[in-house]
């Protein structure tokens, strides 16, 4: 376990020491106690959604939630797939601090404090469900892509020893209908030695060699929010706080959408029907879940966060990958804005004003001190760095421009965005251009030698966070 204290303050005090158990928690005296919500789409791109204009796709739980709440106009995840940005909304950190460089590299370490871990500390009660991907959930069982191989045993971090006490999880991708059954090549992302009919060979892990076995038909986001309901009832029946994340494997390959999913995009491509289908699908459980707080009575005091982990799958729109960018450059895998800006809402009924529109840049490594913040725990004491800072003041409308950048680094690319200001790299940070994206969102024309001061500010702002991420990557922050 882990020590937690109150407020909100990133720093980058590092102390060493190797990786080890975790520290007993302390519980602060909470501010206050709202529920927390954390629902993500899996390469969801920025133009995937109604209320963004997309001239087909229908979300309108997703409209509803923008109407109601505040809508992010650079919301970014932290990294171009999903494991990386995953742990950064666990955590708060880059995930190349501890070792999560891609798909299916790395773990959440033991010495990571998580969101599970952080409210637990406060009395909360957790459940994780949906695509885990941040770490394999058994040594036994051969299934998805490293779980039960010996050469993966070190990879070993389930939910439920990272401060969840209920869990509906698979180690990575599942099919978007039947999730358990493999389904025909046609649907994308289909490996060769899988047999349509057949097993996936991805289960849905409830705890330590507990696989789910009922209730899996039909429509993945449904089969997850039929388990993260009864979590919820729950902990409302027992008089509990709760953090409720639900991971969504929506739109990620393969894609298959039910016959009544369709039926709305009739008219469309069979490939467009299965896309849109599954979004909407997924929008009408969101739906579901709304309702339901409103029903429970636990609306105003519930906070919701609604992202993607990336943009759209495909080097373009074809096939099963039909999500857009709306006209950005780069798509998943790419640290061009097409890439990593993705939706971002947060709804808070009677806390945030309805029809808030946040245009400062935020990013998944603000939720944890965003909710570090509301719940008062002071992050200083953890002494480690945290590249996230709290967006509710960007959301109250106290404060306007970000003072800490955005900084990224995946694969041989690099980045940092400063409010209207981006540079970016695909040397691994040997060369880079200045794009102001406000003027220039499809970062076309290169503003590094008309505004030396700037792009060298930038240049050594990325530098100093590139030496603090590799001194935490040698477990100086535990």
């Amino acid at each position: 376990m882990k020590s937690i204290i109150r407020g909100l303050l990133a720093v980058s005090i590092l102390i060493r020491c190797s990786e080890k158990p975790k520290k007993q928690e302390v519980a602060p005296v909470a501010q206050e106690t709202p529920n927390i919500i954390l629902l993500m789409a899996d390469d969801q791109g920025w133009g995937d959604v109604g209320y963004n204009g997309h001239p087909h796709l229908k979300t309108p739980n997703l409209d509803a939630m923008a109407v109601e709440g505040a809508v992010f106009e650079r919301f970014y995840a932290a990294s171009a797939v999903c494991s990386p940005t995953r742990g950064s909304v666990m955590t708060g950190r880059h995930p190349l601090r501890y070792g999560i460089c891609h798909a299916n590299c790395g773990h959440i370490k033991p010495g990571e404090i998580t969101l599970g871990e952080m409210v637990k500390g406060l009395g909360y009660t957790t459940g994780h469900f949906g695509k885990w991907h941040l770490g394999t959930l058994t040594r036994d069982t051969i299934e998805a892509n490293r779980g039960g191989r010996p050469k993966f045993d070190g990879d070993y971090a389930p939910p439920w020893e990272h401060g969840f006490d209920v869990s509906f999880v698979t180690e990575s991708k599942v099919p978007t209908w039947n999730p358990m059954v493999t389904p025909p090549k046609s649907s994308g992302d289909v490996s060769g030695h899988l047999k349509e009919g057949m097993p996936f060979n991805t289960s849905y892990w409830t705890g330590p060699g507990q696989i789910a076995v009922d209730n899996l038909e039909g429509d993945d986001s449904r089969v997850i929010m039929d388990r993260a309901i009864p979590f919820i009832e729950k902990a409302v029946k027992n008089k509990k706080a709760f953090l409720s994340v639900i991971w969504f494997h929506t739109p990620h390959l393969p894609v298959l959408a039910g016959d009544e999913e369709r039926k709305s995009y009739a008219g469309l491509s069979e490939d467009q029907q299965h896309y849109y289908g599954v979004v909407s699908a997924m929008d009408k459980q969101i739906g579901r879940l709304r309702n339901k707080l409103r029903d429970l009575g636990i609306a105003e005091n519930t906070v919701l966060f609604y992202t993607s982990d990336n943009g759209p799958e495909g080097k373009s729109v074809d096939g099963r990958t039909q999500g857009v960018t709306k006209g950005l450059k780069g798509r998943k895998r790419s640290l061009y804005e097409g890439g990593i800006r993705v939706p971002g809402i947060m709804e808070w009924t009677g806390r945030i004003k309805p029809g808030t529109k946040v245009e400062a840049p935020c990013f998944t490594s603000d939720y944890f001190p965003t909710i570090a913040n509301i719940l008062g725990v002071d992050l200083a004491e953890n002494n480690r760095p945290y590249d996230g800072v709290d967006m509710f003041p960007f959301v109250s409308g106290e404060q306007k421009r970000r003072e800490k950048p955005l900084a990224f680094d995946f694969q041989g690319q690099a980045a940092l965005i400063d409010n209207e200001y981006k540079i970016y790299s695909d040397d691994k940070g040997k060369n880079f251009t200045l794009y102001n994206l406000q003027n220039d969102a499809a970062e076309s024309v290169d503003l590094a030698g008309q505004q030396p001061e700037k792009f060298n500010e930038m240049l050594a702002y990325w530098h100093q966070w590139k030496t603090s991420q590799k001194r935490s990557a040698l477990g100086e922050d535990y």
